[in-house]
């Protein structure tokens, strides 16, 4: 499939990862969502709300990718979402996945790159942090494009030292943990819960998710997993589960260590939060800042890598120019998709009327955004996951979801909770998300002969050639 004997054959993706890599690539794509963005959680609900709102959103990852997981052994694709609901759906439906998909993955790094300028401004205060962030975006967009292996190599790296440094994190404020401290003023500024919490815990659940946010971009690299019916589900299931062990344990020793007020709405909460422990001038603390920027490139270098993949498979089924399907005949990399995709972040940095939305900074929006893109790629996947199960009943399926009917609707049930509490409590993002839909729509209808040209792409094998092998005799 992925080698090719005619002399004129475009290049193709490679398999070359395993489940190590995979399970790397899984956390890593995630884990800058422990380092920033979930305080701003705290400011809408406050500590004790918003634990209960991460429990939750928690409980919606690990029924998701349980049955996420489902979807990706039995349709190993680039496309990820976009190939599973094209496969349930049809054209239309594989345009909402790989639309929603594109939106959280392109919108996540210029957040995350923010945090990077953010956190190195702690250390030189006199850099500007968007331009760290540009520079970000230049060096890792460079060690993408040098080929899948050293980039998902370097990701598997950079992961393993954020979670040591989360770690060191966790034991470093220990001693200045306070039970007392978290729990004051947890429900929303009140000791106590009340209805009046309410509002703030479904305000905070983008934040929540930030969490765990792009965990499934794993997906995205199937067609350069070796044996992905095995090794994906080994590194979804790892994954999910080290990142909420991680999310709960950050969160717990943040909130008890003072005010936790003052880390609210703020890129940098883990060095505040230590620095209250061990001082300003603390050895300890100038390795957190350090250390703890691999969490944030492990998350922005993965991500970077998931939304090429799926900017290079919706140019390769036609939903985008076809020149963003292009794969360097020397790397085996798609060069001018994680170009594109670099083009769009940058500009997301500087766009400061965004600060203006919701009286929120220019992050927690950012987030936001991604997080639309996420929550409606989840519902759909879910839809398509039910679809498939009674269209298809032979398809090959290596992984089935555990206790199906009940967990794929658990996913999908709290997700479109979240879907509408995040509506309701940011309707200017929300209509912005939708005119960008509708943007894009336009283009999908008026580019329909790009998808008839790229159905006869060997590359593009989303329904025939997979339903055909679903009935192989003796399969």
């Amino acid at each position: 499939m992925h080698t090719t004997s005619a002399p004129d054959a475009r290049p193709a993706l490679k398999r070359t990862l395993g489940s190590f890599h995979l399970w790397g690539i899984a956390v890593g794509l995630v884990i800058s969502g422990e380092y920033f963005g979930w305080s701003y959680g705290w400011a809408q609900a406050g500590t004790l709300g918003f634990l209960v709102t991460a429990l939750l959103v928690a409980t919606m990852y690990c029924a998701f990718i349980f049955s996420f997981t489902e979807l990706t052994t039995a349709i190993p694709h680039a496309g990820g979402p976009f190939a599973y609901a094209y496969r349930a759906f049809g054209p239309t439906g594989g345009f909402i996945a790989g639309f929603a998909t594109l939106v959280e993955f392109v919108f996540a790094p210029p957040a995350i790159a923010m945090a990077i300028g953010a956190y190195l401004n702690v250390q030189f205060p006199a850099i500007n942090p968007k331009w760290v962030a540009v520079g970000a975006y230049l060096i890792f967009m460079t060690l993408n494009l040098l080929g899948v292996s050293l980039a998902a190599t370097f990701e598997l790296l950079v992961t393993l030292l954020a979670i040591f440094e989360l770690l060191v994190f966790m034991g470093v404020v220990a001693p200045g943990f306070d039970a007392a401290n978290f729990m004051q003023g947890g429900w929303a500024g009140s000791d106590v819960f009340t209805s009046a919490a309410l509002p703030g815990m479904f305000a905070a659940i983008p934040f929540a998710i930030w969490f765990f946010l792009a965990i499934e971009g794993a997906s995205m690299a199937a067609e350069e997993a070796r044996e992905p019916q095995r090794t994906i589900p080994r590194a979804f299931i790892g994954g999910i589960l080290t990142l909420t062990l991680l999310a709960l344990g950050v969160m717990l020793f943040a909130g008890g260590v003072g005010e936790w007020r003052q880390l609210a709405n703020i890129n940098d909460p883990l060095p505040q939060a230590m620095k209250r422990v061990v001082g300003s001038d603390s050895g300890w603390l100038h390795m957190l800042v350090w250390l703890g920027l691999f969490g944030l490139i492990a998350s922005f270098h993965g991500i970077i890598m998931g939304y090429s993949r799926q900017i290079f498979a919706l140019a390769r089924a036609g939903y985008l120019p076809a020149r963003l399907s292009a794969v360097n005949g020397r790397f085996h990399t798609p060069h001018w998709a994680i170009l594109a995709g670099g083009v769009v972040g940058i500009a997301a940095i500087f766009s400061d009327s965004l600060v203006t939305l919701g009286g929120l900074p220019l992050t927690a929006n950012i987030v936001t955004m991604s997080v639309f893109g996420a929550i409606v790629m989840y519902i759909i996947s879910m839809a398509s996951l039910f679809r498939l199960r009674r269209r298809e009943p032979l398809l090959i399926r290596p992984f089935r979801a555990p206790l199906y009917p009940l967990l794929p609707a658990l996913a999908l049930g709290l997700a479109v909770v979240c879907l509408a509490a995040m509506i309701y409590y940011n309707p200017l993002l929300a209509l912005i998300f939708a005119a960008m839909m509708l943007l894009a729509y336009a283009w999908y209808c008026i580019t329909h002969h790009s998808r008839r040209a790229a159905a006869c792409d060997p590359h593009l094998q989303i329904a025939e050639p997979l339903k055909a092998a679903a009935v192989k005799p003796g399969k």
